[in-house]
């Protein structure tokens, strides 16, 4: 049975994640990301976890209270642009992982955008391990998503073979904009 897109990007949180990692959550969003990668990284390991909007960061922190897993992460309320300034200068990551798109059951007009997710994924690049992987689940069915999808595919696929292994994941045969998984590992 193929997986979906979302599953197939679950699937290599839990191939890829070791208890003790350091991993990103860029875009919080209603924090079900946040909480597998914190059970995840267990008592030893930590999740920094980004977002603009203060309902995704407190729907997040709720979450987590819940599952006992606060104290595995940090949320906070900006931009996933901030990777470099909130990441410690000598520490790199193993997995970086977004939704791309806007919040679910949230305001359709703040979505994340061309500018601020390049930025954001060439810093995830830059911070992250050897075999480690960045994610990003491509939600581009709102408007300005098309645009967004655009430039993460014109930048991806630039990506160095030597340096990068870029996988594409979709189904070519659904209808109404699916979402696809990008996933880049470094080499």
């Amino acid at each position: 049975m193929l997986l979906s897109a979302l599953a197939y990007s679950h699937a290599l949180m839990n191939q890829t994640i070791q208890p003790g990692d350091t991993v990103i959550d860029a875009t919080v969003g209603n924090g079900h990301d946040t909480h597998l990668l914190a059970r995840l990284v267990k008592d030893t390991g930590k999740v920094i976890g980004f977002d603009i909007q203060k309902q995704a960061i407190d729907t997040t922190k709720r979450r987590l209270i819940e599952a006992g897993l606060d104290q595995r992460v940090q949320l906070h309320p900006i931009g996933h642009e901030n990777i470099v300034d909130i990441l410690p200068p000598a520490e790199t990551v193993s997995l970086v992982v977004y939704n791309l798109g806007y919040l679910p059951k949230g305001d359709k007009s703040i979505i994340t955008t061309p500018g601020s997710t390049l930025s954001s994924v060439k810093q995830a690049l830059s911070r992250l391990k050897k075999n480690g992987l960045v994610l990003l689940m491509v939600y581009y069915g709102h408007q300005g998503g098309e645009e967004e999808k655009d430039v993460i595919l014109d930048y991806v696929e630039s990506l160095p073979q030597k340096n990068y292994s870029v996988l594409h994941y979709n189904f070519l045969n659904q209808k109404n904009s699916p979402p696809f998984l990008i996933a880049i590992e470094k080499k």
